[in-house]
């Protein structure tokens, strides 16, 4: 659980890799802990800190595996608990930083109209197909579930 510092109040700074000079509306902050400075300038209070958001955000975690095959909103729990782990932890900002670059990629790449014309080409060819199976299978069989399909 290192803050990548080993001085009370200091803040490890990584390198943006992102290569643009874009700003997206948010401040730049340094990495490391966010915890007040009253509890950064205790050691012991710090680690004490450090251990209750890692479970806070491990159990938040948690609940989004879990939700992941149930009903809920499992990735955006999952991202949620990542966001607390944030909070302490630079290789948790680190990940959250790569995750949003690669969110806001996909989303370029969702714009682009060659790709929007693909994936609604793709779509009526699908729709298509299933129109066709469902026709064929009211044809043979029709409004019977398939579990009370005699045998014929």
């Amino acid at each position: 659980m290192n803050t990548g510092s080993d001085e009370p109040g200091e803040v490890a700074v990584a390198s943006d890799e992102t290569g643009t000079d874009e700003v997206h509306g948010e401040e730049h902050r340094g990495l490391g802990s966010r915890a007040p400075e009253f509890i950064k300038a205790r050691r012991a209070l710090h680690v004490s800190w450090q251990v209750g958001v890692f479970i806070i955000g491990l159990a938040v975690v948690g609940a989004g595996i879990i939700m992941l095959p149930l009903p809920g909103p499992g990735w955006v729990v999952i991202f949620g608990g990542m966001a607390i782990w944030a909070t302490e932890f630079v290789w948790a900002q680190l990940v959250l930083r790569w995750t949003k670059r690669k969110v806001t990629e996909a989303a370029q790449r969702a714009l682009d109209p060659k790709v929007r014309r693909r994936n609604i080409i793709l779509t009526s060819v699908g729709l298509v197909i299933v129109g066709v199976l469902v026709g064929v299978y009211l044809w043979k069989f029709g409004i019977t579930m398939p579990w009370k399909i005699k045998d014929q």
